[in-house]
């Protein structure tokens, strides 16, 4: 009776096979497949309606298979079919690529993803490929225990589970050997090349930070180069003057002794007069000879001081009112170089401060300040360079017409009174009040910038070059 009975499921199941699939109805390992998916069918089917439907699978996965976030799982099982009869079920399957599996797949699959790798000797022994899957997802007693010999109900529950989940769902080693080992190498390759591209532009920030130090310390040495040849300059000065206050203390004394020579003279004369005997008349005459001996020879030191051409007086005020004016273009200069020198150390402040915070050296690295900072130190370097030039230049040149000339020329009573003493309009020489030094370097560098291209800035230059111009005409006619 009970192999009659086995007969008749047999038979109901191999009429029902060969309306689905006529080409496996007559294999006997293809109807017991078919008989394992239809009871995972049946499982999953509440409602008994022939078809599962998604809220079905959701309790399924919920349940059976202890899911606790089974909506990827749904998507996977449904796609686009909301209800899954037994033949679409049957039909995934043989789609499947675990149904085309070898013994020997099957075998890793017991390895990597069931983790029993204990009871290998028994899936080849029995021959166990991918097709015989679904009958080890469904609770099969005789085929656990007595076939593949799995004493141990807790591995024995598990291969069931993970057998259910292939078949529902796909190969497992499948998605993790593609999907996980592609994020994998992709990520390894993203932060192996951003853990390169931050070195080296943490190597390229440091070098550009270095060389912009180096520029600062050669501006910062330009700096001190242009106060140690001014300090240089007020000492030459002052040495100046106080030569030039001996040389008249000199000629002073020595028109003092030659006046005392001549009054001596001129009393030995009187005496010399005013005497009867004519001895006497002779000492006082030799004494007044001797007297002026020494006068015409002081006279002649006096006169070999002088000797030489003596240019007119006028002319020493017109050096000293071109010296003056010179001087008045070439702090406007300096200015602009001071200003430019504040900016850049400003600039170099600010890179510093950055580079202090956590992301400073790569938003350092990645922003044009760097080398807006670059060149505002190498602009800034280039004009005090040209500052110092211009000063020891200048102070050669007037050095040496001052010597030539014989005149005190840097040491003058100041523009405004040489310009009365020449008859000259203040405002042609575009004289107004002094402007103090702290106003000239305030911290607004807006203004600062503005005030380099103002038109008091370029008025006073196109004084300069008219006053050049009229200087040499006047200066032809007086001296000449």
């Amino acid at each position: 009776c009970s192999r009659s009975w086995t007969c008749l499921i047999y038979f109901f199941l191999s009429s029902e096979l060969c309306g689905i699939d006529e080409l496996l109805c007559h294999d006997e390992n293809s109807l017991l497949s078919f008989e394992a998916i239809r009871s995972i069918h049946k499982d999953m089917d509440d409602d008994a309606d022939g078809s599962v439907d998604v809220t079905e699978t959701d309790g399924f996965l919920r349940e059976d298979l202890k899911y606790h976030d089974p909506k990827g799982k749904q998507n996977s099982f449904h796609r686009a079919d909301m209800l899954i009869t037994v033949e679409d079920m049957w039909n995934s399957w043989k789609a499947s690529e675990v149904y085309s599996w070898t013994v020997d797949e099957a075998e890793k699959w017991l390895i990597k993803c069931v983790e029993l790798p204990q009871y290998v000797d028994s899936f080849r022994k029995n021959d166990i490929s991918g097709k015989a899957l679904p009958r080890l997802a469904v609770k099969n007693a005789t085929l656990l225990l007595s076939v593949l010999k799995i004493p141990d109900r807790s591995h024995a529950q598990k291969l069931q589970l993970k057998a259910l989940d292939t078949v529902l769902f796909g190969s497992p080693m499948s998605r993790h050997s593609h999907l996980k080992d592609l994020m994998l190498v992709v990520s390894i390759i993203i932060g192996v090349g951003g853990c390169w591209f931050a070195y080296i532009q943490n190597r390229n920030s440091r070098d550009h930070i270095g060389k912009m130090m180096k520029d600062l310390d050669g501006l910062q040495r330009a700096e001190q180069s242009l106060l140690d040849l001014q300090q240089k300059l007020q000492i030459a000065q002052e040495e100046h003057h106080t030569v030039a206050e001996e040389k008249v203390n000199l000629e002073r004394e020595m028109r003092s002794e030659i006046d005392a020579a001549k009054q001596e003279a001129q009393r030995l004369r009187e005496l010399r007069e005013g005497t009867e005997n004519e001895l006497s008349r002779q000492k006082y005459a030799e004494q007044e000879l001797e007297q002026v001996r020494m006068a015409l020879k002081k006279a002649e030191r006096e006169l070999e001081l002088r000797s030489g051409w003596s240019p007119p007086e006028a002319l020493q005020k017109w050096l000293q009112l071109t010296h003056e004016v010179e001087v008045q273009y070439y702090n406007i200069k300096k200015q602009q170089a001071e200003r430019q020198l504040i900016v850049a150390k400003e600039g170099a402040e600010k890179i510093k401060k950055k580079r202090g915070t956590i992301f400073g050296t790569f938003h350092v690295a990645h922003s044009s300040s760097l080398d807006d900072v670059d060149h505002k130190i190498l602009s800034a370097k280039q004009a005090l360079g040209e500052v110092t030039a211009a000063l020891r230049e200048k102070l050669h040149r007037w050095q040496q017409i001052e010597i030539l000339t014989g005149f005190n020329i840097v040491n003058n009573p100041g523009m405004s009174s040489l310009a009365s003493a020449l008859n000259l309009d203040p405002a042609f020489l575009g004289i107004r009040p002094a402007v103090p030094q702290h106003l000239l370097l305030s911290d607004d560098l807006d203004d600062m910038d503005e005030d380099i291209l103002s038109p008091g800035t370029l008025q006073c230059e196109f004084i300069t070059h008219t006053f050049f111009n009229t200087v040499k005409v006047q200066m032809w006619n007086q001296c000449c």
